[in-house]
């Protein structure tokens, strides 16, 4: 398990794992306005991801020089797909930020496809 950062106090140290951010941001993406599911990458990541939410996503970077996600979505039909991808990245860095105490060096998002939703 790959550590994305440790945070270090009087009381002992605190590694929080780029599986465990991953896992936000998939949350985070799913909630948000537009976003109607994550999209895999490859064929071969959609067979193999268990966690639908961690689908797509790519978190890579440390503590010292600042957490970089990449995610790939699939956004609703008919809306403004500039503002559904500022919407995401916002939404995650700021989320991602705020419970984990990480810094975030950027967020990319990639629309993959558009969707009617369900």
């Amino acid at each position: 398990m790959e550590a994305a950062s440790s945070l270090s106090s009087p009381l002992g140290r605190i590694s929080i794992s780029h599986e465990a951010v991953a896992h936000i941001v998939g949350r985070v993406a799913a909630e948000a306005y537009g976003v109607v599911g994550m999209a895999a990458r490859t064929p071969r990541e959609k067979l193999l991801t268990r966690d639908r939410l961690r689908q797509g996503i790519t978190v890579g970077g440390s503590a010292e020089e600042g957490v970089t996600i990449e995610l790939h979505v699939v956004v609703e039909y008919g809306l403004n797909l500039a503002e559904v991808a500022s919407t995401i990245r916002n939404r995650v860095s700021y989320e991602v930020a705020r419970m984990t105490g990480l810094p975030i060096r950027a967020v990319e998002v990639h629309i993959d496809d558009v969707r009617r939703p369900k």
